[in-house]
């Protein structure tokens, strides 16, 4: 049973995800400090994939993430890049679900490969003085037949939008903003206007000196959609039109690509902050 609550069967014969993504600097900042990363990999070989593309498992599994920097001058954008190319560096290519076990695999990689890229933003703001204070967030999402492995830390967000309706946010935000909102003291209009909105009490790097990542797995099934932003796109997009764009958009966003209708509608909403949205599809 998952976590969304769906019983898993094998997937069908033929799946595949479509994916799109799409990072801007917003209406008033210069500097991106988001970044994202889109990955194939199997036991051989770890491949760049594009912003935009679909495959099949034939090649093996897939990862995405979305990465939003925070620290002085440009060691915001730094910590965000950082983030998504330490993953390909650390993730194990030799890794197999099947050999290991759905069940405490994905676990004991994501968290060892969350703590090191920790470990070396920590490491690097003791030793540099222009990246004092770096960190990042980090929303990872690590797709294998069936399944949708999971591993965040800060505000940056992973949506689910499974087939059959509606929304729902799989990642809780770690900040005292969002621990008010999950316990109903907030709303969510009430949640997106609070001053500390943006004051994190986890995140890579940074000042956190022990991080505890939220970890889940969702099974997946054909029709099943998934969001990896920013903080900036859901603070400039509601949840209900978040979902709207990405099933039954208005017609004037009809043409653009999932990512792209999302980025827009937010910057045109608010653009205060940067944005960065990847979306995928399991077909």
């Amino acid at each position: 049973m998952s976590e969304s609550g769906k019983v898993e069967s094998e997937p069908a014969s033929g799946q595949r995800l479509r994916w799109n993504g799409l990072t801007h600097p917003g209406r008033f900042r210069k500097n991106n400090e988001d970044a994202f990363l889109a990955l194939n990999f199997d036991a051989q070989e770890l491949r760049y994939l594009g912003k935009n593309g679909d495959a099949g498992w034939d090649r093996g599994d897939f990862v995405f993430a979305v990465s939003d920097g925070m620290g002085g001058a440009n060691a915001g954008e730094f910590a965000s890049r950082i983030a998504v190319q330490k993953i390909t560096e650390l993730l194990p290519k030799s890794f197999s679900l099947d050999a290991i076990g759905v069940s405490h695999g994905f676990v004991d990689i994501l968290q060892e490969l969350f703590q090191g890229i920790h470990d070396e933003m920590t490491d690097m703001s003791r030793h540099y003085e222009e990246l004092r204070g770096m960190g990042a967030t980090l929303s990872l999402g690590w797709f294998s037949p069936g399944w949708l492995h999971f591993c965040h830390i800060g505000d940056s967000r992973i949506y689910y939008l499974p087939a059959a309706g509606g929304i729902k946010q799989l990642t809780h935000d770690h900040s005292r903003v969002g621990e008010l909102q999950r316990s109903g003291k907030l709303n969510e209009r009430e949640a997106r206007n609070h001053p500390d909105r943006h004051v994190l009490d986890q995140a890579l790097g940074g000042q956190t000196a022990s991080i505890h990542p939220q970890l889940g797995s969702v099974g997946i099934e054909t029709g099943d959609r998934f969001l990896f932003c920013s903080d900036g796109v859901n603070l400039g997009v509601w949840d209900r039109r978040i979902e709207e764009l990405m099933r039954q958009p208005p017609a004037r966003f009809a043409e653009l690509d999932p990512a792209n209708r999302l980025v827009t509608d937010s910057m045109e909403e608010s653009g205060r902050d940067n944005l960065t949205a990847v979306v995928v599809e399991v077909l």
